[in-house]
């Protein structure tokens, strides 16, 4: 794609509005990069050629380069979806895949392009599929149709809201893939280009277009930006072959619902002369090794530029990222090695004519706003509808609860799901005269309330050793009870967001909780190694990010409830129980 014919129209811009400069890099846990760096013209030769329509590492830059790399440079992974190599894998038996190098890694490694992961250690044969769900916006069509795929797969099956507003479904094998594939199409969805090194899901405002208090609805932006990224779903092999992963999103409202400073690249709306457009954030991520939150590019770019914008960021980092440790390989490593301004450069002569505007100091996002609470009956922007934010117990779903949900967005909605962040649903545009008996509805008086605990609202956990193989300790239902039982102990005057993560990948970012659980491996009883956690305290989002740091590190699992109790008392202002009743 070499060209862009797009027109957005602007929102309006009440004059009222704060304006306030976003060039203000957020606070970080290492030195920012440096503005400029003395980089060999050498170094910005590009390390990636096209061949045969895909893009491949050229020979002289492959010394050193990691094992993932030379997965893609023995076999294209795209091809196992554009020329069809799927078809030929599902009829082969695991034992067949598994006895030749090739095939093997094609499982592991190579089938994540098509958004297939599989779980050799705990679950051999068995497939988590990861969706692309644009803004997290989901009708209850795709949504019994996930339902139905899960169904077959009895307790494998199951569903899991991910912290970049997506469905991750789980149980798949093989065999069936092709005919997923094409039920996935049928119903507007796709998994394509959603793991390993590609372009995931695009965040933006999970209440966009029905939020009174939004600044722009983020859904065009974040639907052209996925059709971009894979090509309407054919697959685009300009970037499937990126030095790592890489995350965008587009801000839409003063709460940053969206999360801007853990994303590679993050649209934040200003003006600049009377138009409107998007400063841009790049660079944050989270690794076990290194974890940074995203620094002004001093880059301003019109709405109707986000697409150009993308793809040379994109194409800067596919040509100059690095591709050796895998920990050194996400886009900020980039950043830190070119500067601020040198990465801006490469980024400038990529744009359709080779000018990049300066960033603007009219930001639109009102720095002092309170973040809104989603959950309950909230009033939308359109007069006599409304949007109910329902709790998902650390986001994850059976076949059933997936139906009943559908059920609810048809019968009271629009058939429309929003999916968030934090693991949570909303279903938007329900008649306020039918809300009452919405509310009323068994499903929302048991697990997946629209008012849960106040600890239970902040709650978010990945998936954890039940299914993943990277993961130390389970998450997902020790999260729950480790929460009922410190509800049991304190009061806490207002939400707190407490992130589990299985291992120090961070799929939970525990470092952007107010309360973070790092599994880990620690000294039990007589010395044996037993489920722990590394315990993060102070994390931050909003316009005043930052990210926690560590409170007190291999606490044993079955020592987190006191240790918890203790922190929302000395750090967030909680009451014991005990005292609680006793003043009453």
């Amino acid at each position: 794609m070499t060209s862009f014919s797009l027109t957005f129209t602007a929102p309006l811009l009440p004059s009222s509005k704060p304006k306030r400069s976003v060039l203000v890099a957020a606070a970080q846990t290492t030195a920012p990069a440096e503005s400029t760096a003395s980089v060999d013209a050498d170094r910005l030769e590009p390390r990636v050629e096209l061949k045969d329509g895909f893009y491949i590492l050229k020979e002289k830059f492959r010394k050193g380069i990691n094992p993932q790399e030379k997965v893609k440079i023995e076999r294209e992974p795209m091809k196992l979806f554009m020329e069809n190599g799927i078809e030929e894998l599902a009829k082969k038996s695991m034992e067949e895949l598994d006895s030749e190098k090739s095939s093997k890694d094609d499982i592991d490694v190579r089938l994540k392009w098509l958004g297939l992961f599989h779980r050799r250690k705990h679950q051999y044969g068995k497939f988590m599929m990861r969706l692309k769900l644009p803004n997290g916006v989901t009708t209850s069509a795709q949504t019994r149709y996930l339902a139905s795929v899960i169904r077959k797969y009895g307790e494998d099956g199951c569903a899991d809201v991910t912290t970049r507003q997506n469905w991750q479904i789980r149980g798949v094998v093989l065999p069936d893939v092709p005919e997923i594939l094409k039920g996935l199409a049928s119903v507007g969805l796709t998994s394509l280009q959603s793991g390993m090194d590609n372009v995931r899901n695009p965040v933006g405002n999970p209440i966009a277009g029905i939020d009174p208090e939004e600044i722009v609805d983020t859904r065009p932006y974040t639907n052209l930006l996925s059709q971009f990224i894979t090509a309407n779903a054919q697959g685009n092999p300009d970037f499937t072959n990126l030095p790592r992963k890489w995350n965008v999103c587009v801000v839409g409202t003063h709460d940053l619902y969206e999360h801007p400073h853990i994303n590679d690249l993050a649209y934040m709306p200003a003006t600049k002369d009377g138009r409107f457009g998007f400063n841009l954030l790049v660079g944050g991520f989270f690794s076990p090794k290194r974890c940074e939150e995203a620094i002004p590019l001093d880059a301003w770019v019109p709405a109707d530029d986000v697409l150009p914008l993308c793809k040379a960021v994109l194409e800067a980092y596919r040509d100059l990222g690095t591709r050796g440790s895998r920990q050194k390989t996400r886009m900020m490593w980039l950043i830190d090695e070119l500067g601020v301004e040198g990465f801006r450069a490469e980024v400038e002569k990529r744009m359709p004519n080779g000018k990049l505007e300066r960033g603007s100091s009219e930001d639109l996002v009102n720095k002092q706003w309170e973040r809104r609470d989603y959950f309950g009956v909230n009033p939308q922007k359109q007069e006599g509808l409304s949007f109910i934010g329902l709790h998902v117990p650390v986001g994850r779903l059976q076949a059933d609860d997936m139906d009943e949900l559908a059920r609810l967005a048809d019968t009271y909605g629009s058939g429309e799901l929003r999916l968030t962040v934090e693991q949570n649903i909303i279903i938007p545009n329900v008649d306020s005269s039918k809300t009452e008996a919405l509310l009323q509805e068994p499903f929302l008086k048991s697990r997946f309330s629209p008012e849960p605990s106040i600890l239970m609202k902040g709650l978010v956990a990945c998936t954890g050793n039940q299914f993943c193989g990277q993961a130390i300790i389970e998450t997902k239902l020790r999260a729950l009870k480790v929460t009922e039982e410190v509800e049991r102990l304190v009061s806490v005057p207002r939400p707190i967001r407490m992130h589990w993560t299985g291992c120090p990948n961070t799929c939970g970012q525990v470092q952007v909780a107010d309360i973070g659980f790092m599994g880990c491996l620690t000294r039990g009883d007589e010395g044996k190694p037993v489920e722990g956690a590394d315990v993060y305290v102070g994390g931050r989002i909003g316009s005043d990010s930052h990210i926690g740091e560590i409170y007190k590190k291999g606490v044993r699992v079955t020592h987190l409830v006191p240790l918890v109790a203790e922190i929302l008392i000395k750090e967030f202002g909680a009451v014991p129980r005990e005292r609680e009743e006793n003043e009453d």
